[in-house]
């Protein structure tokens, strides 16, 4: 009897404990998608924008000012997207995949969106291989893109958290 009697306190404890767990987890996502991206996130963001925005300068010789506006209304399967509409050129980059990959985010995605963004301004329109052309890879290369492929990896997002390879 004293057995099933501890056997239910630690059950009911184990219960309580994982509760407890998951309103911490839910809470936390809730924070982040009601709140901004942190001030250390838009610091880097904004470092590797300028980083970027140098690289144009040096390899086209081009001085432009691409608003990045991180939104979360896109779709899940979106990590960015590169827009031109009556001219205007802007870079959309998903809010909720910079926590899953902050990293990811920002190095990969960013340069990869402003090639696209780019090619805009070369009133190139190419749907050729979904926008992610020979020509397209070679800018996104010039951008210090780590990976110019054509969509995300997810291997790399994974690769990246693990910290295995360094």
């Amino acid at each position: 009897m004293i057995f099933i009697q501890r056997l239910r306190f630690y059950f009911f404890v184990i219960l309580i404990l994982c509760s407890l767990l998951l309103l911490y987890i839910w809470y936390d996502n809730y924070r982040f998608e009601i709140s901004p991206l942190s001030e250390t996130t838009r610091y880097k963001l904004i470092k590797k924008e300028n980083e970027i925005r140098s690289l144009i300068y040096k390899n086209y010789s081009l001085n432009i000012d691409i608003p990045v506006i991180i939104s979360d209304k896109m779709k899940n399967k979106h990590f960015g997207l590169a827009t031109y509409n009556n001219g205007k050129i802007a870079i959309y980059l998903n809010k909720k995949h910079f926590l899953e990959s902050e990293e990811y985010m920002i190095d990969d995605v960013l340069p990869h969106e402003y090639a696209h963004a780019l090619m805009f301004v070369f009133n190139d329109f190419s749907n050729e291989n979904g926008g992610h052309t020979k020509k397209w890879q070679e800018i996104c290369r010039k951008l210090n893109g780590l990976r110019c492929n054509r969509f995300v990896s997810h291997r790399d997002i994974i690769i990246g958290k693990t910290n295995i390879f360094e």
